[in-house]
């Protein structure tokens, strides 16, 4: 039995939506009304979408997401949900912010800090707490309200939920997935529950924008810790969960209800996805939104034979469907039978649209003129197929999408104004070795489902090429890529400069490279975010710099 039946609503916003987020909350609430809910609560930020960037800057966004906030306040009463009790997480001038409405009025509030204009904030990095302590009474049970990074860190709102002995502590957040923070999120949570003693029910966002896709996963645990409700990851869903809590205590607390009435508990805890399935499920919502949210009708790619264009393709169609997935094969003289013919079997695996525009004509007439040789040759070549997929772009209205890799990425290779144009880059934060390892996922998920596997077994097999001269591997210019991408897990995402596993030669080597690809990366499209140190969002290097890495 229970006697607190609280509801997070794990909702999918649009920055700067004001009017569509509120029609998702509203809904939520009539949802959660239906349910015979005690309480909503919604992500951080959820009015006004997040993370807003320079928009915090705007006197007249922030004076509409007020009015915004008012505006919801009354929309509950007059669609039934006046009795409700709802905290919105929202933008209040330049605060970061949360706002309990109830019959029409905003109760209470609560800031966590000032928002500055870079970015999303980093749970570790940009830590401010809470200004001051919020606690309402709702079904006889005093509530603490904290947001996002506030449960990271020691005092502030966790000092006074210990202090005043809450029954129930809610954490809006609007945290962005990242591999194996799941996991870390979950600890956290039950090591703050223990601490303060009371329940804790972390409601998280859903969806992407733009480089950054939040997972949801929201979860409720108990006072020990335990878990005792978990959502979906990566879909819009109310998580209702049934809580037995103790009676109110507190001394100073705004008292919005008193009823409290005993349930049979209806909680579920959603199984976690295994780490490939999570990562390419992030991937597929990332490149949704992005396309959707942006409205782009389609997407366009082109699609060599290899294993990168592949997985792109692929993932387009599970995040778009294969009618609005346009692929275009680009070959010159020194592209290989197989590589073509990969991308007419991808194609008639999966029923996407596939052209095929040869480049051999275009490349002798810039040769003509220009007289180019060597590497400027090579890179000629990618820069035609980018002309080509741009041009077909502009004339059918089809977003582009680079299909380079991290780990090209992180070593400059890639061609600017080539295979580096697009608008936006799905697999820009995941190493070779994960594309390999994802492509191999999905044709056994398809398997398992009694589908045609999507990626032809040739393309996971081949050893990769530009296929740029004759007889070209990536291999004549990078070392073997599963030996390329652990010295670059040392380096890129932890900081290492000296790692005693691996030639010394060799990792100075691939610094360099990292250090002198920084113009590059600058130059490339957004992409989703699936590390803790994705380029261009999370890790930042000077382009006029002479520090040599040591």
């Amino acid at each position: 039995m229970g006697n607190f039946r609280l509801a997070l609503a794990q909702l999918d916003p649009i920055v700067g939506d004001l009017r569509g987020n509120s029609e998702l909350i509203l809904a939520a609430a009539q949802e959660t009304v239906s349910k015979s809910a005690d309480l909503l609560v919604t992500p951080e930020m959820m009015l006004t979408g997040y993370p807003i960037e320079d928009l915090s800057l705007r006197p007249s966004f922030r004076a509409a997401a007020k009015s915004a906030l008012n505006d919801l306040a009354n929309s509950l009463v007059s669609n039934s949900c006046a009795d409700l009790p709802v905290i919105v997480g929202y933008l209040d001038d330049d605060r970061n912010a949360a706002a309990v409405l109830h019959q029409g009025k905003v109760i209470a509030k609560y800031f966590k800090h000032h928002l500055p204009n870079y970015g999303v904030f980093d749970e570790h990095r940009y830590f401010t707490p809470g200004e001051t302590a919020v606690t309402v009474r709702i079904a006889n049970v005093d509530v603490a309200i904290a947001i996002c990074e506030d449960i990271w860190q020691d005092g502030g709102t966790i000092a006074a939920a210990k202090t005043n002995e809450v029954g129930l502590l809610v954490v809006l957040n609007g945290s962005p997935y990242e591999q194996t923070k799941t996991d870390t999120r979950l600890k956290l949570v039950a090591d703050r529950a223990k601490q303060i003693s009371a329940a804790i029910g972390y409601v998280n966002m859903v969806g992407g924008q733009d480089e950054l896709v939040f997972d949801g996963a929201s979860i409720v645990v108990d006072k020990n810790g335990d878990l005792i409700s978990r959502a979906n990851s990566f879909k819009s869903q109310l998580l209702l969960t049934d809580l037995e809590l103790p009676i109110a205590t507190a001394k100073k607390t705004t008292v919005i209800s008193t009823n409290s009435v005993q349930r049979n508990n209806t909680n579920e805890i959603t199984s976690n996805l295994d780490s490939n399935a999570e990562v390419w499920q992030a991937l597929v919502l990332g490149l949704k939104s992005y396309v959707e949210k942006n409205n782009f009708k389609s997407v366009i790619l082109g699609l060599s034979g290899g294993i990168d264009s592949a997985v792109v393709a692929t993932l387009a169609i599970d995040a778009l469907g294969a009618e609005r997935v346009y692929a275009v094969a680009l070959p010159s003289k020194y592209s290989s039978s197989h590589s073509l013919s990969d991308a007419y079997d991808l194609a008639k695996r999966t029923g996407i649209n596939l052209r095929e525009e040869k480049i051999q004509k275009i490349v002798d007439s810039y040769l003509g003129q220009l007289g180019l040789t060597g590497l400027a040759e090579e890179n000629l070549q990618a820069r035609v197929r980018g002309v080509i997929l741009m041009g077909i772009s502009n004339q059918e209205g089809h977003l582009v999408l680079a299909t380079g890799n991290k780990s090209e990425l992180a070593v400059g290779y890639s061609t600017i104004y080539g295979d580096a144009v697009g608008g936006f880059a799905p697999i820009k934060d995941v190493s070779k070795t994960i594309v390999w390892q994802l492509a191999r996922w999905r044709n056994n998920f398809a398997e398992k489902m009694n589908q045609t596997p999507p990626i032809p077994t040739n393309c996971i097999n081949k050893e990769p090429s530009a296929e740029l001269r004759p007889g070209q591997k990536d291999s004549d210019s990078l070392p073997d890529y599963l030996l390329l991408d652990q010295i670059l897990t040392g380096y890129v995402e932890n900081d290492q400069t000296v790692l005693a596993q691996f030639d010394t030669d060799l990792v100075n080597r691939v610094i360099r490279l990292v250090d002198a690809a920084e113009y590059k990366r600058r130059q490339y499209p957004p992409g989703t975010k699936i590390s803790s140190r994705a380029f261009g969002r999370d890790r930042r290097l000077p382009i006029t710099n002479r520090w040599v890495s040591r």
